[in-house]
């Protein structure tokens, strides 16, 4: 979390990590189209044949508090290939919340698992603790065929700590619930931590009414 006292601005950032191809591209860009026109700021991607995304997505969300402070949240993607560990390390650095995209396909459970542990390995490196650092999972792709069924996501769900959510984001579904459970967490956390409501007057019901006035519903089931 960054506060800018001159510009009355608090910036969140929300990182969106996993391994190559998961969906987290994807994610942001449905983002992008199902948020409010007043809502989203400009969508840059950078593509390469390796991998979709080999820097970042920046999706800036702005939202204003009773005191006059603006809550800035920006997301951000991370390159899923391997040699790309360098910047994945990077965008992780100041970062305050994280999804973490996994594939639903079972053939993908190895680079799900490895992704995760390098997600940990990577918050480390920068002095941030994997345990207290809001973290959700979503696992994307529900539309494909050979995936983890419900009941073992539900059987996974109940061993984490982290929550499950489902998701087709290349059709939107799940993509704004699981949005708004990585917003709400993160934010929970801030508070507890920098007791936002008693120094700007931004409560947690009030801040999450207006982030929810910002986003639109998704289109169709998904998530827990």
């Amino acid at each position: 979390m960054q506060i800018d006292f001159a510009a009355k601005e608090l910036t969140v950032k929300l990182v969106y990590y996993g391994p190559a191809l998961s969906g987290k591209t994807s994610n942001l860009r449905a983002i992008h189209w199902l948020g409010t026109s007043n809502a989203c700021g400009e969508l840059m991607t950078l593509e390469t044949q390796n991998d979709r995304t080999l820097f970042f997505d920046m999706l800036p969300i702005t939202v204003s508090s009773g005191s006059g402070l603006k809550v800035r949240l920006k997301l951000f993607t991370v390159p899923g290939q391997v040699m790309h560990n360098a910047t994945r390390r990077l965008v992780l650095q100041g970062t305050d919340g994280v999804a973490f995209i996994a594939d639903s396909q079972r053939s993908e459970a190895d680079a799900n698992r490895e992704s995760f542990l390098n997600l940990k390995c990577n918050l480390e490196e920068n002095g941030i603790d994997p345990e207290r650092i809001p973290t959700i999972i979503q696992f994307n792709k529900r539309d494909m065929a050979s995936i983890r069924t419900d009941e073992e996501l539900e059987l996974i769900a109940q061993r984490s700590r982290e929550p499950i959510y489902k998701a087709v984001a290349t059709r939107g579904y799940g993509v704004m619930q699981t949005l708004r459970g990585l917003i709400r967490d993160t934010w929970a956390k801030l508070e507890g931590d920098h007791q936002l409501e008693d120094k700007f007057g931004i409560s947690p019901i009030r801040f999450m009414t207006e982030v929810e006035a910002k986003l639109k519903h998704d289109p169709g089931p998904g998530g827990r």
